[in-house]
């Protein structure tokens, strides 16, 4: 398991534990895990994002913290946050993220998520041109979360 999963891992606990919200210490959490504190900041930028649902807060200084929130919606208005925060491209990595999200927060069934993931994968865009794939896996990824909506 790479770093940066279990960093995201170990968040995820702990926002599990605390109903939805953490307060973290990056230097602390580092020395926990056995990283460097940019590992933490890589991790929270890139997967506790609004787009994934959660909302990030920092405190610098001696007793600085980051405090990370889940936010609290319905499905509706979930998957249609999630709609409007895809935008004119989507890389293969974001769509995997964003369905694992989906997944981690009931929004979406296994089932449907693999057929999602693999809609969207690169080996069924492999007769679209490079630089197309991430426009077409957009458009395809909002209208299959428009039909579950």
């Amino acid at each position: 398991m790479r770093m940066s999963d279990i960093v995201a891992k170990y968040i995820l606990e702990m926002l599990e534990q605390q109903n939805g919200s953490a307060e973290i210490q990056r230097n602390e959490l580092a020395g926990n895990l056995g990283c460097v504190p940019s590992q933490i900041n890589y991790v929270i930028t890139s997967r506790f994002t609004p787009e994934q649902g959660y909302i990030v807060e920092s405190r610098r200084g001696g007793g600085g913290f980051i405090r990370i929130s889940r936010v609290n919606m319905d499905r509706g208005t979930a998957v249609m946050h999630i709609i409007n925060s895809v935008g004119d491209t989507l890389d293969k990595k974001t769509a995997e993220i964003m369905i694992n999200n989906m997944l981690n927060r009931n929004l979406m069934e296994m089932q449907i998520a693999r057929v999602i993931a693999s809609a969207l994968s690169d080996r069924t865009l492999t007769h679209i041109e490079q630089d197309k794939r991430d426009i077409i896996r957009a458009d395809l990824f909002k209208n299959m979360l428009l039909a579950l909506s």
